[in-house]
């Protein structure tokens, strides 16, 4: 079943971690082929593994030399997105600093146009029980000061060793209902 929003312009899901190898990924890769095949929405995936090096720099806060590769990101992923979906890693507690960092850079240049009025939904991730849900919180404040509106269901999947198998699919079957199930929420949102 498509499901078109005539409001959604674009979704973008967000891999929340620049760790090679990371298992977050393989959640945000489910979640993309699902939502793709559930509206005719472009979606756009954000790996942040793939991050150029040169985003930290002193240059990525000045709005005339910001680098070219911050534009691009902000134009090519923030702007043209109504919807976001965050996937969180569990980092000491929180949210992956990278994730930060990207907010910061982007929120330098055309603020309103990346940020203001927006939606997102968050998809914590952890090895541990809590599924990151002081992460999910945390980011959830940084979104909601800038302007966004976080979805209530804030899905916090836990254990993920278990969750995955030998190729990284998902195979729980609680995992993957619940990722479902916060899928058709977020569309509706």
């Amino acid at each position: 079943m498509l499901i078109s929003q005539f409001n959604i312009k674009m979704i973008t899901i967000i891999s929340g971690s620049n760790r090679k190898n990371n298992l977050t990924v393989h959640f945000a890769r489910h979640v993309y082929q699902l939502l793709s095949n559930e509206t005719d929405v472009p979606v756009r995936f954000l790996d942040l593994t793939l991050l150029d090096s040169t985003i930290i720099s002193d240059a990525m806060y000045q709005n005339t030399e910001q680098p070219q590769y911050i534009q691009k990101l902000q134009d090519h992923y923030f702007i043209p997105s109504t919807k976001f979906w965050f996937f969180i890693p569990e980092y000491n507690g929180s949210y992956p600093g990278i994730v930060k960092l990207v907010l910061d850079a982007i929120s330098v240049r055309d603020y309103q146009k990346s940020f203001d009025g927006k939606k997102v939904c968050i998809t914590g991730i952890a090895s541990g029980r809590a599924g990151n849900l002081r992460g999910m919180d945390h980011l959830a404040e940084v979104l909601n000061h800038l302007g966004m509106h976080v979805h209530p269901n804030k899905n916090p999947l836990s254990s993920i060793y278990t969750l995955l198998n030998e190729e990284n699919k998902v195979i729980d079957k609680g995992a993957r209902q619940s990722l479902h199930k916060q899928i058709h929420q977020f569309l509706e949102y």
